[in-house]
């Protein structure tokens, strides 16, 4: 099987997008799939990892903003993420395609539509969508939203009749190593303790949250032996901020870097203070208790269906994280039985299965 993946990380939009696109490439790589991937140039991209993975990895430049849409049609929200307008993106992926020729066209993009789908149908043989947003139409075979409590009706009126409509947490995109530490992460679960606490805020954290996270845990009375671990993207604009407040902390606190063994460093942690975005399914394979901060407006949806689920306990903006952490964390210190409630409803939510079952669907 020939696949390309179209999907771009960046400063603005993180590396969500393609840290997914890459879960599913090993997959399918394991199973004897020849994968490449098209990516544009943007500030904090991850083409170079993406290549270090072994994937053969197309570059397109970012153009000048001018001219992201005809004028006179509707575009994408997200169409400025793009880095070019949809024709001539489409223009530069086809060059590419025709050469590969792929069975599957897999495309993780807001800033791209069923225009730029049905412009490159000679050129593929099926496409599928990878979405969570449900707010434009696409011209394709299967479409992916890994959205908890997202259902196919949300997308009918978005995808032709015949599309496969995968939507859900069952559908996930986790590497084989969360399923993997699954029982191990939640058989130390059952006796719940706060003493190793993992702050994740993205790939990117282009706000830095992560500093102010930082700041607010000093207000938080914390065990003296807790120890706080800080993950960051290669990328991170805040890194040097970061590290220097490491060093001040109250507590042992570990700025980690290029961190390859996220599913055992999840699995260890007792809480997480993470972003609302894809290791939002990460941590609930794994049973993991997070307090979530929404950082963007389309993460609104998935906070507030883990937070009715009792999986997380959610500060809505960062702006309140000053005032809002500390008294999340305080309650959570009071009653521990708290975290293993929301670790056993985050562990209903995602198994670590669901690339599987999505491959299932594409080898159908």
């Amino acid at each position: 099987m020939n696949v390309v993946i179209r999907a771009d990380a960046s400063l603005l939009m993180g590396t969500g997008h393609v840290m997914r696109c890459l879960t599913l490439a090993d997959a399918l790589t394991a199973q004897g799939a020849d994968c490449q991937f098209i990516c544009r140039e943007h500030q904090g991209n991850l083409i170079e990892q993406i290549r270090h993975k072994g994937y053969r990895t197309h570059a397109l430049p970012v153009v000048a903003e001018a001219g992201l849409s005809v004028r006179g049609t509707r575009h994408p929200a997200h169409a400025a993420w793009l880095g070019s307008s949809q024709e001539q993106d489409a223009t530069d992926c086809a060059l590419i395609l025709a050469e590969a020729k792929p069975d599957w066209l897999i495309v993780d993009h807001y800033a791209l539509d069923a225009r730029w789908e049905r412009a490159l149908k000679p050129c593929y043989c099926q496409l599928m969508v990878i979405d969570d947003l449900a707010d434009r139409p696409h011209a394709c075979d299967v479409l992916l939203d890994q959205t908890f409590g997202r259902h196919a009706e949300d997308y009918r009126a978005w995808v032709p009749a015949g599309c496969q409509l995968l939507c859900g947490s069952q559908y996930a995109l986790l590497r084989p190593e969360f399923a993997a530490l699954r029982p191990y992460s939640l058989e130390r679960r059952t006796k719940p303790q706060l003493r190793q606490l993992l702050i994740t805020m993205g790939g990117v954290d282009k706000d830095n949250a992560t500093g102010q996270v930082l700041e607010a845990l000093r207000a938080c009375p914390l065990p003296a032996e807790c120890q706080i671990k800080v993950v960051m993207g290669s990328t991170a604009p805040w890194m040097t901020e970061v590290n220097k407040q490491a060093l001040t902390m109250p507590w042992s606190t570990n700025v980690m870097v290029g961190v390859s063994d996220m599913a055992r460093l999840m699995a260890d942690s007792d809480l997480a203070i993470g972003a609302a975005g894809a290791t939002s399914w990460e941590r609930c394979c794994l049973g993991l208790p997070t307090i979530m901060v929404v950082q963007a407006q389309n993460q609104h949806k998935v906070a507030h269906g883990l937070e009715l689920a009792g999986a997380v306990q959610v500060v809505n903006d960062p702006e309140e994280i000053p005032d809002r952490l500390p008294v999340l964390l305080n309650g959570l210190l009071s009653s521990p039985t708290l975290l293993a409630e929301m670790g056993g409803a985050a562990s209903r939510i995602a198994d670590g299965r669901g690339v599987a079952t999505v491959i299932q669907h594409l080898e159908g």
